[in-house]
């Protein structure tokens, strides 16, 4: 009875699998990301360009492993870029509903003191996507809560491909 297999309720999946799952999910998010921004007509902000990074290495990071060059270590360093995907669209959902400040140049508090140089100024280097606001959503999670929603998949899958099989 001892070598009875026990049911899981993960399944085992392979390192290479782990390494297209991750990779697939990343090509998607960030294929995604660019057809709302030149087909949708949603210009990014500074932090949604940030958020990107981390699918562009997953990607580069899957194609190396499933080369057979260190797949192990390929996917965790794919688990890594996912947590900073998470952090990062976590972070931007979290300024957009207004649960933290975001950065100062990238959100904006216009000063109305009365003097109009000062508010002409302000206006000038505030950008024209500001990070603070939605621009879409669904079912109210924005882009970038969808992001962060979306990459701990990546996280699952080369966690659970890191797995002794």
């Amino acid at each position: 009875m001892a070598n009875q297999m026990t049911p899981t309720f993960i399944p085992l999946i392979g390192q290479r699998l782990g390494l297209i799952i991750a990779g697939s999910i990343s090509t998607t998010l960030l294929g995604g990301a660019l057809l709302f921004q030149y087909v949708g007509g949603f210009a990014p902000c500074s932090l949604c360009i940030w958020q990107r990074w981390p699918h562009l290495a997953v990607i580069i990071i899957a194609l190396i492993g499933l080369r057979g060059i260190m797949p192990r270590g390929m996917l965790w360093l794919t688990f890594i870029a996912g947590m900073i995907s998470v952090g990062l669209g976590g972070y931007h959902a979290g300024i957009e509903y207004g649960l933290w400040d975001g950065p100062s140049n990238c959100t904006t508090n216009l000063a109305l003191d009365g003097d109009i140089k000062t508010l002409t100024q302000q206006l000038l280097v505030t950008p024209l996507v500001r990070c603070d606001e939605v621009p879409w959503s669904l079912f109210g999670i924005s882009m970038a809560g969808w992001n962060a929603l979306i990459s701990l998949d990546i996280i699952a899958a080369a966690l659970i491909s890191l797995r002794r099989i």
